[in-house]
Formats: structure tokens, C-alpha cells, sequence
């Protein structure tokens, strides 16, 4: 009998020290090491500030496993309480992110936040769906790379990641804006009247070359199926995204502005102003003055290499190879 009990005891204390190796803590914070030299020192500092704050004390001893949709829900709604929407948001995807990898390290069988989605109401003012988790993008940049449709809205697609302007600008460049030698776009900003330059990587000048003896020759860089003389239409890349089974309710035109500006800032640490002047959002010097086109032009030039770069890297699920550029926060 009392050998029984020894044993019984045993094996209590051996479940239990196996729930604590195994807990939602421990293993985010092992997530948090491994990744934590791919993010900006600030970005890092964030979601570990985000993960003891609200999610550690309500789940994180908690066996990960055990762990469960309602219990996770429940959790970010205590964020939503407080009104940080945004903050549950970005919680709820961290958390995503370290069951994804105690499934990847066999530790957990499922990740319970994908039965969350659409559980929190959008943020307010996200008027475009847009995808910022890098796991996700790269599946998604493989869906767009794996287009089979024409030669002219595949490279629309392959490029719009690349370049992230508003999809008009993209539906309708036209190839006299274009110079692929000097790698670089100039046009006119339809919304603002202002005149922009999108500096070209050369990933983004190799698809334009590769389009170039198929459309070159006509006014539109992305030309309409109906006819060379007006661009596509503005349902062409969505209509292809949606084929390739991205649904509208995670990923739009827009949303490749949305996930650049999300990544450029948290994961590869360039400054928030460089960000901006390459959206084409109006920013202003100290004296409440527009800066010009060429504002910061050689670090943008830079950024956008890094972006592709980066891209490519989580296209081949090598983005723990990037290195922040936190220079350039202070540049």
C-alpha cells in the first residue's frame, strides 16, 4: 500500500515538473531568445513588456497544451477592457506565434488562436485588411509567386509586395515613369498631386525587365486584357489573389502598404519617418515644412533593397538570417 502511494506521488511530481518545463512561459520565452536577434531592440523590449504584462499572469503557467481558445480569448479581452484594441490585437498574435512554434518543436498538437480570428473587433481606423505576422506573409508571398495566370498580372502581384504603393498607382504606372538602369519609379501622387520616387530593388527591377519585351512597348506597364490603351482593372490583382485562396477578410491591394510599414518598423528597425516618406504620407521637418521627393532618398534606397531582401529570406524560411538595421533608426 504505502509502495503504491510512493509511486502514485512519484508520478504526480513527475506530471507536474513536465507541465512546468512544458508551460506557456517557459516556452515563450524560449520563442523569445531564438527570434529576439531577428527583431529591433525596441520591437523585442515590446513584446516581451506585452507578454509579462497581460499574458504571463493569466496563462503563463499554464501547461501549453491545456491552454484554450475561450481561456486565450478571455485573455486579450482584458487588453480590449482597458481599451488597447491594438495592443490585443498584436498580444493575440504574438501568442499565435508561440504555439505555432511549440507545434513546430513538438510540444503542443494545434495553435487555439486560429479559431480566433475575426473574435476581436478591428482596430479602428484598419480600413484595409493586411497580414503582418512573417510566418503568414511568407506563405502568402509563395501563394503569389505561384500564379499561373498572364504574364501581366503575375508580375503585378509579384511586384506589388515589393514596391507597396496604393493599387491604383501600381494598375496604372506607365513605363515612360520607369527608369530600370537608374532603379527607380518618379510619378505623380494621384491623392496628394505630389510628386514621389519609389526606389526599385533588384528584385523588383528583374520582374519589370522580364515584363518589359511583353508590354513594353504600350503606354501601361500592367495594360488591361481588353485593351493596350487603358491599365488593368482595379479588380485584377484582388480577383487573383482571391483564386489563389487568400480570403478578402486577411489580405488586400492595400495591405501590402499595412504589412511593409508594420515589418520596415518592428522586425527590420528603420526609423518611422522613412517609413512614412516612402508611403507617400505627407511629412513635415521641425518648421511644419513638406520635405521634397528626395528626402532621405539613399536610405530609402537602401530600406527597400533590405525589404526585398527580407522578403526573399521568409519566402525560403530563412528570416532568422536577418539582421535588424538599427542604424538606421538613427540615421
Amino acid at each position: 500500500m504505502g509502495s503504491t502511494r510512493a509511486s502514485t506521488a512519484r508520478h504526480r511530481r513527475a506530471t507536474q515538473q513536465d507541465q512546468a518545463a512544458n508551460s506557456f512561459e517557459v516556452i515563450a520565452r524560449e520563442w523569445f531568445a531564438k527570434y529576439e536577434g531577428t527583431w529591433s531592440e525596441s520591437h523585442g523590449v515590446r513584446i516581451i513588456r506585452r507578454l509579462e504584462r497581460d499574458i504571463f499572469p493569466q496563462i503563463g503557467a499554464r501547461p501549453i497544451t491545456a491552454v484554450t481558445a475561450p481561456e486565450l480569448l478571455a485573455t486579450v479581452r482584458r487588453i480590449e477592457d482597458r481599451g488597447a484594441l491594438e495592443t490585443a490585437h498584436r498580444a493575440l498574435q504574438n501568442c499565435g506565434q508561440i504555439f505555432r512554434y511549440a507545434v513546430a518543436t513538438g510540444r503542443a498538437e494545434r495553435d487555439p488562436s486560429a479559431d480566433l480570428r475575426g473574435a476581436l473587433p478591428p482596430v479602428r481606423g484598419t480600413n484595409f485588411a493586411a497580414v503582418t505576422d512573417p510566418p503568414r506573409v511568407a506563405e502568402i508571398l509563395r501563394m503569389l509567386d505561384g500564379y499561373t495566370g498572364t504574364p501581366t498580372v503575375r508580375a503585378a502581384l509579384r511586384l506589388a509586395p515589393l514596391v507597396f504603393v496604393r493599387p491604383g498607382e501600381l494598375r496604372k504606372a506607365e513605363w515612360k515613369d520607369i527608369d530600370l538602369d537608374a532603379a527607380e519609379w518618379r510619378y505623380t501622387v494621384t491623392k496628394t498631386d505630389t510628386q514621389h520616387i519609389v526606389p526599385l530593388s533588384t528584385q523588383a527591377v528583374a520582374i519589370l525587365r522580364e515584363l518589359e519585351p511583353i508590354t513594353g512597348r504600350w503606354r501601361y506597364v500592367f495594360p488591361s486584357a481588353r485593351g493596350a490603351d487603358r491599365p488593368m482593372s482595379d479588380n485584377a490583382i484582388l480577383a487573383a489573389m482571391r483564386r489563389l485562396g487568400i480570403p478578402k477578410d486577411e489580405m488586400s491591394g492595400h495591405g501590402f502598404r499595412a504589412m511593409a510599414r508594420t515589418i520596415l518598423d518592428e522586425v527590420l528597425g528603420f526609423r518611422p519617418d522613412f517609413i512614412e516618406h516612402q508611403l507617400a504620407h505627407a511629412v513635415k521637418d521641425p518648421n511644419g515644412r513638406a520635405y521634397n521627393r528626395t528626402a532621405h532618398l539613399q536610405v530609402r534606397k537602401v530600406m527597400m533593397q533590405a525589404w526585398s531582401d527580407y522578403l526573399d529570406e521568409l519566402k525560403k524560411g530563412e528570416q532568422s538570417n536577418v539582421v535588424p538595421l538599427k542604424a538606421q533608426r538613427t540615421a
